[in-house]
């Protein structure tokens, strides 16, 4: 596979559909990585850079992204239902359509993300301002 090498010696894959399911990218450096519709159920993503990275349409169902930076990442229709992004940097994040049900989102910072459609429901936004995400359109259902 194509791939991209970083100065720590992770290799980030640049193949549309990559397969990285349950793969530890622990402080992995991912900045700008093409990772498209990529598998990565039950990843360990832990303060991963992955600013400015193309996760759209990726499979993040459970993945640990504890401490991530996601600035600027393209999130859009992704799946991260379950996942662990929990002080999670999330600036100007593009996650459109993306399906947040009961991921932890305590204390990730979602200033200017782009949360049109997105599905929070059952999330924990704890520290988080309702009313805000809400205006930003995300759908927020909880208690069910």
């Amino acid at each position: 596979m194509d791939g991209k090498r970083f100065p720590n010696g992770i290799v980030a894959v640049e193949k549309q559909k990559a397969n990285l399911r349950g793969a530890n990218l622990y402080r992995a450096n991912l900045e700008r990585a093409d990772l498209t519709d990529a598998n990565l159920k039950g990843a360990n993503l832990e303060r991963a850079n992955l600013s400015g990275a193309d996760l759209s349409g990726a499979k993040l169902r459970g993945a640990d992204l504890n401490g991530a930076n996601l600035t600027g990442a393209n999130l859009q229709g992704a799946n991260l239902t379950e996942a662990n992004l929990r002080g999670a940097n999330l600036t100007e994040a593009n996650l459109r359509g993306a399906n947040l049900t009961e991921a932890n989102l305590r204390g990730a910072n979602l200033t200017e993300a782009n949360l049109k459609g997105a599905n929070l429901t059952d999330a924990d936004l704890s520290g988080q301002n309702l009313d805000d995400l809400k205006s930003r359109g995300a759908i927020i259902i909880t208690g069910q």
